[in-house]
């Protein structure tokens, strides 16, 4: 571990000439001066991958890991941004962790493909959190970036402010809800016409409120994966229009150990005549094309 640092720290101090990043570009900071060097054995195998080219930086919330600075630049920018948006919708407050949370920077298909061999990571997988940490990958040969990025910095506020207890179907539910606003948000600020969407689920492939509840495991099939993250997103959204502050009360409850009848009986009251109505109503609006309105 220590000669992987000591070549880390190397080769961070060593500067290319094909990476421009501009006048506010994400500073390159040495691996022995960060403020934060705590490494995870996930990151210790990214890190394991080209071991002499990564670079460092970091911001106030982040420490980044990278091969160019023109690739960290945009991600520095984009995850201090979704961070404040989503640590904003959750009502918390961040301003006193200590520890910075860590993200690895991939470029090339073909690492991406050798860190997803290492962390054994499902092949559709864009990007992971864990532990704290954010492992993602941006091709620069892309333009559009798209959502990952959001997503799992959901995933990681979530995991700090909720811890591990939280139901699979509500973390990647809330991930895509508020990736989706935050990410049309970032885009309109740049001065694109952006605008969320959210599609309907096919009424045959409608997962039970119950049976998404109880989802411990991702679905096997691509396409049940897709409804599963679908739905999960529109039930976070319909619970969330009918009262933000009895979804979050929902979300502390679920997220403390509480039985979903149970937490969503401390957000909204008798509001629903429990899952069954609460199936009947939301049936109705997944099932729907739906505009995600702005956040």
């Amino acid at each position: 571990m220590l000669a992987l640092l000591l070549v880390l720290a190397k080769a961070s101090g060593q500067a290319t000439g094909d990476d421009t990043r501009g006048i506010d570009g994400l500073p390159e900071v040495a691996f022995d001066r960060l403020s934060d060097k705590s490494v995870t054995a996930l990151g210790r195998a990214a890190l394991e991958i080209r071991p002499t080219e990564w670079k460092h930086g970091e911001t106030t919330n982040f420490v980044y890991h990278f091969f160019h600075g023109f690739v960290a630049t945009p991600v520095s920018v984009e995850a201090e941004y979704y961070y404040r948006v989503v640590s904003k919708e959750l009502g918390k407050d961040t301003s006193q962790w200590e520890r910075k949370s860590h993200i690895y920077i991939f470029e090339s298909p073909e690492d991406w493909a050798a860190f997803q061999k290492k962390a054994s990571l499902d092949p559709w997988t864009g990007g992971i959190h864990a532990q704290g940490d954010l492992f993602i990958q941006r091709n620069p040969q892309y333009k559009f970036k798209g959502r990952t990025l959001g997503h799992e910095i959901t995933h990681l506020v979530i995991y700090r402010f909720f811890g591990a207890g939280v139901p699979l179907w509500l973390n990647e539910g809330y991930a895509e809800y508020a990736s989706i606003g935050a990410y049309a948000n970032y885009e309109r600020a740049r001065g694109m016409a952006a605008r969320p969407q959210a599609a309907g689920v096919a009424p045959a492939d409608f997962i039970p409120v119950e049976k998404l509840a109880d989802t411990t495991v991702y679905p096997e099939d691509i396409n049940q994966v897709r409804t599963f993250y679908s739905e999960s997103e529109k039930l976070v959204r319909f619970l969330s229009a009918e009262s933000g502050p009895g979804f979050l009360l929902f979300f502390e409850g679920l997220s403390q150990g509480n039985k979903f009848e149970t937490a969503l009986q401390k957000g909204y009251g008798g509001r629903f005549d429990g899952m069954s109505g609460l199936n009947r109503e939301f049936e109705k609006y997944a099932t729907q094309d739906l505009a995600a309105p702005s956040h």
